[in-house]
């Protein structure tokens, strides 16, 4: 049973799963799924500022932080107890165009260890990637009304026009931000 958790799921099993999470929420307690609401609840809850946009009961939505909660818990977990030992396949033409930028290191990580490490967060690159890239991720999801799993899962599922138009360019902004500013940033 553990092998089996530790491969990786193929898509016909693992997008069901998450697309069964809007209507239990639905069916369940009349709840929408997203993600990036929960950091507005944590800073209602924590701040006691007279700031009007945190000015609500929060309590009523806690239930959304014990969900993040459980993503957080769930990542975890399968991090460490469930971690795929083999190596991360890698197209050969992905890995040239790696090699252009300086990076080596891919075979076991998510995440290039080269480009995400502590050592980067203090250089010019990792300000930009994390401390801007940071900012206009979130300015883009108060902006747009949500996150992406947001509009993407529960919006689109509900046939909101709006979460449609929002995924539509959250799409766009990643293959942008993939093919030409990532590119660009990671070569300078």
């Amino acid at each position: 049973m553990l092998q089996f958790l530790q491969q990786p799921w193929p898509w016909y099993i693992a997008g069901p799963l998450i697309g069964l999470t809007v209507p239990a929420l639905l069916i369940l307690g009349n709840k929408n799924f997203g993600i990036s609401s929960s950091l507005r609840h944590v800073c209602a809850a924590c701040i006691p500022a007279n700031i009007e946009y945190f000015k609500y009961d929060w309590k009523k939505e806690i239930w959304n932080l014990f969900f993040v909660l459980g993503i957080m818990i769930g990542g975890f977990l399968a991090a460490y107890y469930f971690h795929n030992q083999s190596d991360i396949i890698v197209s050969q033409s992905l890995k040239a165009e790696l090699q252009t930028y300086g990076i080596q290191d891919y075979s076991n990580a998510l995440i290039p260890t080269d480009i995400v490490n502590w050592a980067s967060v203090f250089t010019f690159k990792g300000f930009i990637v994390l401390v801007i890239g940071g900012f206009l991720v979130g300015f883009g999801t108060r902006y747009a009304g949500g996150c992406t799993s947001g509009h993407s899962i529960m919006g689109i599922s509900a046939m909101n026009w709006a979460s449609l138009l929002a995924t539509i360019c959250f799409m766009i902004g990643g293959f942008f931000t993939a093919n030409w500013v990532l590119p660009f940033i990671l070569s300078h």
